[in-house]
């Protein structure tokens, strides 16, 4: 059960995981299909799958789709093999709400499809937490572009980075969050984001850099928020 009101212009770290904590992303189809949910389901408007024929394999036509009215201002994003995290704004009345039954289930949908399975894919009602304070706000946009650093060491933030390298190699080849686009590298699906709707806490990519790798080479009593 989620105890928790969502209020307009009010921002939300969102996240869920596959049930019995099962990969919910198989391969880059799999990917790909939910990066083209987050801005295919943040609409007013129905959700036509048929128009996921003109994207193309690098998302390079995704902005001929008109969204319409949307629900929720999307800051970042970044998906796992078996859970996701979002960093939401609550844009309109019921938006988060609206826009999350809409991915899970045009998800859940194609996934059980297309892996030949039934039943419910995910784990319980979608998790919810409020970023009350500024300094919270700022913390999720890292907490959220560093997750993928677990598939390559499940103890950095307890032990700290081994291999700091190595990490931000891994960052930077990681295709399946928002990093990309606040480094400032020319991606197509940039356009899921709103980032004017968010605080500017990163005057460009160097500054989000900077913030980033700062959390990389911390103290693991940091992170005692």
């Amino acid at each position: 059960m989620r105890n928790i009101n969502f209020a307009i212009e009010e921002f939300y770290h969102i996240y869920n995981r596959g049930t019995e904590k099962r990969q919910i992303f198989l391969d880059r189809a799999d990917y790909f299909r939910f990066t083209v949910l987050l801005y295919l389901a943040n609409s007013e408007s129905p959700i036509n799958m048929r128009e996921t024929r003109i994207i193309g394999p690098n998302y390079e036509n995704l902005s001929r789709i008109n969204q319409g009215e949307i629900l929720v201002d999307i800051g970042a994003y970044c998906l796992m093999p078996n859970h996701f995290h979002l960093l939401l704004r609550e844009r309109v009345e019921g938006g988060i709400s609206k826009f999350m039954l809409r991915l899970m289930t045009a998800y859940t949908m194609y996934f059980n499809g297309r892996h030949e399975r039934v039943g419910s894919l995910w784990q319980g009602v979608f998790k919810a937490q409020h970023a009350d304070s500024d300094n919270y706000l700022k913390y999720l946009f890292s907490y959220i572009h560093l997750n993928p650093i677990k598939l390559i060491q499940k103890d950095w933030k307890e032990k700290g980075i081994k291999d700091i390298i190595k990490a931000k190699k891994y960052l930077k080849e990681y295709r399946y969050s928002s990093y990309l686009d606040y480094m400032e590298e020319s991606r197509y699906q940039k356009i899921i984001l709103n980032k004017k709707n968010f605080p500017e806490y990163f005057k460009d990519s160097i500054d989000f850099k900077k913030d980033i790798f700062d959390w990389l080479s911390f103290d693991p009593n940091k992170l005692d928020l």
